[in-house]
């Protein structure tokens, strides 16, 4: 797939529709996702390493789940920057998972989680010209042997190993060479501004806003006041909710995930999060759309 500056079209080819907003699935949300009334959400997301294969009680919630709501992956061991081969196998099972639950987007980190084995965490590529065509490269193969467009998401980081351009250069280089989608996670953009010392607004402002395909937004731990830890295990706090509504401002809406992956509070504040975000959305329905 060439590279290109921008895709071709935007809105027209979101996977879901613009106002969307989600929940990830997690195992232990199972039951209040099948309790939930109509209308509290519009699609879920899963990690598909997660549950391919699975079977018994939790499969069939899954597979209840992927009739009532569209169902998105986002994949955390392709490993997109790594040097280690790419995972084929894992891949093709990804793919046959994709096509069961005809799942409308598959994104995955835009970081490396092997070397000889995996690593179990999400690490920073160093942001050089090698690493652009190396990891774009990937990502194209991917799309490739998945015959489908991909999403990569930025990723937070807390070391920039030999840096020779910013994060923001990196990542749109790595968009245009690979010709891949953006999902971009609004938080991870808080907590790398905390740490790193840049604008969250120029960053996001940066970005190619026709690439960006869907949003997360998430809790994360202030260690300190320039130490950020990205969690996913608190609630989403008030200068990311900021944060969400300029980014609504400037690109017009995107479907937008709710990501929660511990200290599971009771429903009805998950619920209510929803509702924050879709209130953010429509409070800035009038934003650019490019």
């Amino acid at each position: 797939m060439p590279g290109t500056d921008a895709p071709a079209t935007g809105l027209d080819r979101l996977p879901l529709p613009a106002a969307a907003t989600g929940l990830g699935l997690r195992r232990a949300l199972l039951q209040d996702l099948r309790d939930a009334p109509a209308g509290d959400l519009d699609f879920l997301e899963c990690a598909p390493e997660n549950w391919i294969g699975v079977g018994g009680p939790a499969g069939d919630a899954l597979a209840e789940l992927a009739t009532r709501y569209p169902l998105t992956c986002h994949g955390l061991s392709l490993s997109l920057g790594s040097t280690a081969p790419l995972d084929t196998s894992l891949l093709d099972q990804v793919g046959r998972f994709l096509e069961r639950h005809k799942v409308p987007l598959y994104s995955e980190h835009l970081s490396y989680c092997s070397d000889d084995g995996h690593l179990y965490d999400l690490l920073p590529i160093p942001f050089t010209e090698e690493a652009v065509r190396h990891t774009a490269a990937r990502i194209a193969r991917v799309q490739d042997l998945l015959g489908r467009r991909i999403a990569v998401e930025n990723v937070s980081y807390y070391l920039a190993p030999e840096p020779v351009m910013d994060e923001l250069a990196f990542t749109t280089a790595v968009l245009a060479e690979a010709d891949c989608d953006l999902l971009l996670d609004v938080n991870n953009v808080y907590v790398n501004a905390c740490n790193h010392g840049y604008d969250a607004d120029a960053f996001i402002a940066g970005l190619p806003a026709a690439r960006i395909v869907c949003l997360h937004v998430a809790g994360h731990l202030d260690e300190a006041p320039d130490l950020k830890i990205d969690t996913h295990g608190s609630a989403v706090i008030d200068p990311v909710w900021a944060l969400l509504g300029r980014t609504y401002a400037r690109i017009g809406p995107r479907p937008t995930l709710l990501e929660r992956d511990f200290n599971f509070p009771p429903y009805a504040e998950l619920r209510g999060e929803l509702q924050t975000i879709r209130q953010r959305m429509a409070a800035h329905a009038g934003g650019r759309h490019d």
